[in-house]
């Protein structure tokens, strides 16, 4: 796990410094080494985190006779068959790490390369005879990539405050990333927080040759279920996992795994059998997962490392999270990551974790919204708008209200993905600033559009894959763990795991009794029943509590009505929300939090604008 930084044909005086000074940026995700690249038209930084051939892996990599330079974030898991195949064609390897398949098979099989990864993967490759550059992102978004074209050049860098470094960059506020991140709890649009400044999709590669960047998307996962039985795709399930397992544990370095009492963890640290667990929680009993990790590492004889956050610990450290974050984002459970990314840290240098278990398999429970609709939406369109109508215009609450209203709706109307947070209506009223951002529904209408023909169920998997997956499960993944100089792999995203996922039926991935149905019974063949059956909770954090707590609530209530908050939002609703909570009106919690990660992420990259 490394991280790289990099321009081309940018006018600017010390190259050399600028290119030092984005390098030092991200010193966090590659502290063991460093390395650059320069010729006419190409300045290229790397910092390593050693995993594999730890004395001769140092980057940029080149081919044979050196026309190809590579710099490469990530792992490739398949590269050791990779390589044979490479060595048989007479290409000659100079280590034995997995980053030099990519500088050799892109000389043999240029941007088909891709086709044949297994990984999770951001890198570029320079072209020293054609004056090209190639650059792609993983299947899934595992690793990210940023990028930004100026006047000068093209500037690109595995974190957006390495860019930021460059003085051909103008930092500045994008105001249309606002109003998505209230609807969706992240940064939803190609455009970052900062104007000009993107992300590379997942599954893309780019190439810029005179100055012209063309993008091609290179891969699509696609839903194909087939008919099979139960017991069959249970088999496939735990097959593939276990193999899965066994690719992310290459290294030369100590890997140990994360260990909640989620089946997902849980399932990943059983299989792989390692020699440490890590875990977190909170002093408050519901929103502690260590006793349960504890039990189940004693079972798989593996000792479990594990720390109680407290409140003050946690409250600290947001504007520290949020500058590792690179944009805001609201979810409270990146903030438990970077505290047992930081406890891993202290013993390893890479973990195992169970991102990607949920949009694989069917595992939130929102999934089992359609099928809990069903018999009702079998009634005429029509009148459930009408009943819809009426509740609408009730001025009370009454149980199943939500249900009559969201039921009237189609699957595309109604579900945004897990992170839908604040209603156009309620975005108007908190906003002072106008923007153009474009309609949530209209931004996942094309995912839509790809899975027209199938099950609801599997429609909410799919624009979760593509939003919320790379959105904010990864992305804190990786920008937690690399603020510790810590790898994290994720053993479910792997693309043979996800064709067998691809073949279930819907009615193994959730029924109503349960989510996850085919994965928790592959999980049940290596847990305690106990376990592999146990409620998804996700990562919980007791802000709800501590939001009604004197000290935590006038930390935010000072924020509410500063002037950062003033320049952005109508500060009296940003407050009736606060007092609504407190006074146990409402759980406004998340939409507190919401507006409040915006602010301390302002406050950590604009505060000298306020």
């Amino acid at each position: 796990m490394c991280g790289f930084c990099g321009f081309v044909d940018t006018n600017i005086e010390n190259k050399e410094l600028v290119l030092t000074n984005m390098m030092d940026s991200i010193a966090h995700r590659g502290p063991d080494s460093s390395g650059k690249f320069s010729d006419a038209h190409i300045n290229m930084g790397f910092r390593r985190l050693s995993f594999l051939d730890l004395e001769a892996g140092a980057q940029p990599l080149y081919n044979e006779n050196e026309r190809f330079v590579l710099t490469f974030n990530g792992e490739i898991y398949n590269y050791k068959d990779i390589r044979e195949k490479l060595i048989e064609k007479g290409h000659v390897f100079k280590t034995n790490t997995d980053s030099e398949v990519l500088v050799h098979g892109y000389e043999e099989y240029g941007t088909s390369l891709l086709s044949h990864l297994r990984g999770m993967f951001a890198f570029v490759i320079w072209d020293r005879e054609e004056n090209t550059l190639f650059g792609a992102r993983d299947f899934f978004g595992i690793k990210p990539f940023y990028y930004t074209q100026t006047e000068d050049g093209f500037i690109y860098a595995s974190e957006i405050k390495a860019i930021l470094q460059h003085p051909s960059v103008k930092k500045e506020l994008n105001e249309e990333a606002l109003e998505t991140y209230l609807t969706f709890q992240y940064s939803a649009l190609p455009e970052t927080f900062f104007k000009g400044i993107f992300k590379l999709p997942p599954a893309h590669y780019f190439v810029i040759k005179n100055g012209e960047m063309t993008t091609t998307r290179y891969w699509e996962p696609i839903f194909n279920e087939t008919d099979g039985t139960l017991e069959n795709y249970v088999d496939a399930i735990d097959a593939q996992m276990k193999e899965s397992i066994e690719a992310h544990k290459i290294s030369d370095v100590e890997v140990g795994s994360f260990l909640s009492s989620g089946v997902d963890s849980s399932y990943v640290a059983s299989c792989f059998g390692g020699d440490h667990t890590f875990t977190v929680g909170f002093a408050n009993e519901k929103y502690n997962e260590i006793s349960y990790a504890e039990e189940l590492s004693k079972e798989i004889h593996i000792p479990n490392t594990n720390k109680v956050i407290t409140p003050e610990e946690y409250w600290d450290v947001l504007p520290k999270v949020q500058y590792f974050m690179d944009e805001p984002l609201a979810d409270p459970a990146a903030v438990a990551l970077y505290f047992v990314c930081q406890l891993a840290s202290q013993t390893v240098k890479g973990v195992l974790s169970g991102e990607g278990a949920d949009e694989f398999f069917g595992g939130y429970n929102i999934y089992k919204e359609p099928l809990d609709s069903a018999s009702y939406r079998k009634l005429p369109k029509g009148l459930r708008k009408c009943f819809s109508s009426i509740a609408k215009a009730l001025p009370f609450n009454f149980k199943g209200k939500n249900f009559l209203i969201r039921a009237s709706k189609d699957i595309e109307e109604r579900f945004l993905g897990n992170a839908y947070m604040f209603s156009e209506e309620e975005r108007k009223k908190l906003l002072k600033v106008e923007t153009s951002a474009i309609n949530p529904f209209e931004m996942v209408k094309p995912i839509y559009d790809k899975v027209k023909d199938k099950h609801d169920i599997t429609k909410m998997q799919y624009v979760d894959m593509h939003m919320w997956l790379a959105g904010d499960i990864l992305l804190k993944a990786d920008k937690m763990s690399m603020a510790h100089s810590l790898e994290v792999r994720v053993p479910f995203l792997d693309r043979k795991v996800f064709e067998v996922a691809s073949k279930v039926p819907v009615k193994y991935r959730v029924n109503k009794e349960n989510t996850k149905y085919a994965m928790r019974l592959a999980a049940k063949r290596n847990l305690p029943p106990a376990v592999a059956n146990k409620k998804k909770l996700g990562f919980p954090v007791p802000i709800r509590v501590w939001l009604k707590e004197d000290k935590y609530y006038h930390i935010v209530k000072e924020a509410f009505t500063s002037e950062v908050a003033n320049k952005y939002f109508n500060t009296n609703e940003l407050v009736a929300l606060l007092e609504g909570h407190r006074a146990g009106k409402a759980d406004n919690s998340r939409k507190i939090w919401t507006v409040f990660m915006f602010l301390t992420w302002y406050n950590v990259y604009f505060q000298n604008e306020a």
